[in-house]
């Protein structure tokens, strides 16, 4: 019973959240480009120009996920020069393992 009252309750919560956020991003993302390209096309009335606000959304999806995965990259390499999770090895700034 002691333990379930020490165990964090927000945490899973907030982990959930960041990747539900994401997948929203990616959602809003491209229907604004999309809402771009209707706008320009009743504006002009050129017809590809829906197309151009398309590409423009899923171009903004892919840096959603591209700016997510470099935040995940640097909390893994702050991670990874932790002395507690890298098992007593010394990590080295070059990755020479070729060594004759």
């Amino acid at each position: 019973m002691e333990n379930e009252e020490h165990k964090p309750r927000l945490k899973p919560i907030i982990e959930g959240a960041e990747t539900l956020s994401l997948g929203i991003s990616m959602v809003v993302a491209v229907l604004i480009g999309v809402a771009i390209g209707l706008g320009l096309k009743k504006i002009t009335g050129i017809s590809w120009l829906l197309w151009v606000g398309v590409g423009i959304g899923i171009a903004a999806a892919f840096l959603n996920v591209f700016k997510a995965y470099s935040k995940q990259y640097k909390e893994f390499e702050k991670l990874a020069r932790d002395p507690r999770y890298n098992m007593g090895k010394e990590r080295k700034d070059d990755d020479d393992d070729d060594e004759d």
